[in-house]
């Protein structure tokens, strides 16, 4: 089975999408990763979804990347006397502070220290999602004395949202932490990190995670877009979080920020999701809307390397549809003569390695000539990664003999994963390449293809070789001792 586009689909597994018949035809409609919510489902349930996605990878002898989402720490007012809530009106002033007493129209509980400790006079609390604003006015180690700019009913454990400050949270809460361990025991490819802040908290996740499962960040606070470029360098991935991104800053610079996060990831050679509320009117409806299907699309020209499905997957009335509306979108707009020119002209070069010039030559000489694809050995990735960086028009067929690297690629732009039996010689190397792309209908036996590779094999970042061979075995010479 091979995509006829380059953008990967990432679909979020739930109650609506838990049997092995309907993950199946997620897959088989489009999706290339799924996602694991770990806010949501027991342990038992993740598992039994997890060893349905191995069994579906095994039946299709596609790789699937999984992906674990970390809930994050959960910031939430206490409760309140009345079971209804409270109305909040413009202009009041409402306390919050650290007492357990059930809460009235003039103060509820925050129990949250760290919130306090952080917080100065200006700055805003956003609860419910940002429906309702509030603006401190004085506070200390245990209290905030604030004033209504926004108003609305305030119930029990609404969640609280602190744009303004940095707050001394660790990214990962105990919950996360025990969560963490658990998806990577059970083997999933990539961690997906919340409430990240500053590079420490991905440091960390890493050191918990141990070189089980990729780390991807999730920027979904203003002060992680401020610590983009230094998240970005200790992550492997990114996620635009647009919900929490809308919430905490004006929702007119979420786009802006979105092309932003997006290009740098791309400069960096690191996969970039953009989730969040892409098709949410699927979870009840059959077809999207106009907008949804424009907010689709224009991810796609940005050059992003996956988009997501939330609750459209997971606990909507039509997943599959839902899967198949992303995949028929993203098709049209790579057809689109417009989108080779955006991605063209939003390359960023960089040529600071022999493996930077080796996979932009590849690039050029697949452009200029009638090369049917680039064939890329890579044992981590790495090459793999750069060759999808230089968004080339032709097919990407990422080869390794390593089965969780193949998984941890399938989330990247373009790239075709595929085993390979080891080698450990370059025309070993191009024999299975071609073979590849012929059995996976990339190339006929009359095409060319590029192969990269580094020699020696086996060795991390040495990609520093570059093969234009026949897709005919016959033809196949090499002068070198082999």
């Amino acid at each position: 089975m091979r995509r006829l586009r380059n953008v990967k689909i990432v679909a979020t597994l739930g109650p609506a999408s838990s049997d092995y018949k309907m993950i199946c035809a997620l897959f088989e409609a489009g999706a290339d990763v799924f996602r694991l919510n770990m806010s949501h489902g027991t342990h038992a349930e993740q598992a039994a979804r997890h060893a349905i996605i191995r069994q579906v990878e095994a039946d299709t002898g596609r790789p699937i990347a999984i992906l674990a989402d970390l809930q994050g720490p959960k910031l939430r007012v206490g409760v309140f006397a009345n079971p209804a809530g409270e109305e909040l009106i413009e202009g009041a002033d409402f306390r919050m502070d650290l007492s357990s007493t059930p809460g009235d129209a003039a103060r509820v509980q925050l129990p949250h220290p760290e919130i306090f400790a952080a917080l100065e006079p200006g700055a805003s609390l956003l609860v419910n999602d940002g429906k309702i604003r509030v603006r401190v006015k004085d506070c200390g180690k245990d209290y905030a004395n604030c004033v209504v700019e926004v108003g609305g009913v305030i119930s029990n454990r609404k969640g609280v949202n602190v744009p303004d400050v940095v707050l001394p949270l660790a990214a990962l809460s105990a919950k996360d932490r025990e969560d963490l361990e658990f998806a990577c025991e059970l083997g999933v490819d990539w961690l997906a990190l919340s409430f990240v802040q500053r590079p420490e908290d991905v440091l960390e996740a890493r050191q918990l995670a141990r070189g089980r499962a990729a780390i991807l960040s999730k920027i979904e606070k203003p002060a992680a877009v401020k610590a983009y470029d230094s998240i970005l360098a200790v992550s492997d991935g990114i996620m635009v979080a647009r919900g929490d991104l809308g919430v905490e800053l004006p929702v007119t610079s979420v786009p802006p920020i979105q092309k932003r996060l997006v290009r740098g990831a791309r400069a960096a050679a690191k996969p970039v999701i953009v989730a969040t509320q892409m098709l949410e009117s699927m979870i009840e409806a059959p077809v999207p809307t106009r907008a949804e299907v424009s907010d689709v699309a224009t991810a796609i020209y940005e050059g992003a390397d996956a988009i997501m499905l939330s609750a459209e997957s997971a606990a909507g009335k039509y997943p599959i549809e839902a899967v198949t509306t992303m995949n028929n979108v993203a098709m049209s707009v790579e057809k689109d003569p417009t989108y080779r020119q955006v991605i063209e002209a939003s390359r960023q070069v960089r040529r600071e390695t022999t493996a930077d010039g080796i996979v932009a030559a590849a690039r050029e000489i697949a452009e200029a000539t009638n090369i049917k694809a680039i064939a890329c050995f890579s044992q981590t990735g790495t090459t793999a990664s750069l060759v999808s960086r230089e968004r080339p028009q032709v097919p990407i067929l990422a080869l390794t003999p390593l089965m969780s690297t193949a998984r941890r690629m399938s989330l990247t732009w373009g790239l075709h994963c595929a085993i390979t039996p080891p080698q450990d010689r370059f025309k070993g190397a191009v024999l299975a390449a071609v073979k590849i792309a012929r059995d996976d209908e990339f190339a006929s036996v009359e095409d060319m293809i590029v192969v990269t590779a580094g020699v020696p094999f086996n060795v991390k970042g040495t990609t520093n070789i570059l093969r234009v061979a026949p897709c005919d075995e016959r033809l196949i010479s090499f002068s070198e001792p082999e």
